[in-house]
């Protein structure tokens, strides 16, 4: 899976044990630009340097896993849990593209000359309204 997105927060290495530490980053996902998602990945061992060379407000395509899984606690109620783990981080670079080409901005048309309409000149207007 991929989303893009703008780079919100990225978070600390943590060693949870000697042998797993994992690393999280928060990316704004705005589909509905109204209604902004804060999404958390999460990168786990060796992966935890794919967020080494970002920096908050980069534009980002982020491939991820989603992950689930269940957790019984001492009780025996079983809960479920879901993660969003990144294997792949890409910064996304806006190419510059000339007006005309496919993509760009089309070309400028020459601005017509400025009319006064509110001008009375003391003729009668024949429009209906």
């Amino acid at each position: 899976m991929e989303i893009r997105g703008k780079v919100h927060e990225i978070g600390d290495v943590q060693q949870v044990t000697d042998t797993f530490k994992k690393r999280d980053l928060i990316v704004q996902y705005a589909e509905n630009p109204q209604f902004v998602e804060y999404i958390r990945f999460e990168a786990t061992q060796d992966r935890t340097a794919l967020f080494d060379s970002l920096s908050v407000g980069d534009e980002v395509e982020v491939s991820f896993n989603l992950r689930g899984r269940p957790w019984t606690n001492k009780d025996g109620v079983t809960s479920y849990f879901n993660s969003l783990v990144a294997w792949r981080v890409a910064k996304v670079t806006a190419e510059p593209v000339q007006a005309g080409q496919p993509g760009g901005a089309p070309p400028q048309a020459a601005t017509p000359p400025t009319v006064d309409i509110s001008a009375d000149d003391g003729k009668d207007d024949d429009l209906p309204f």
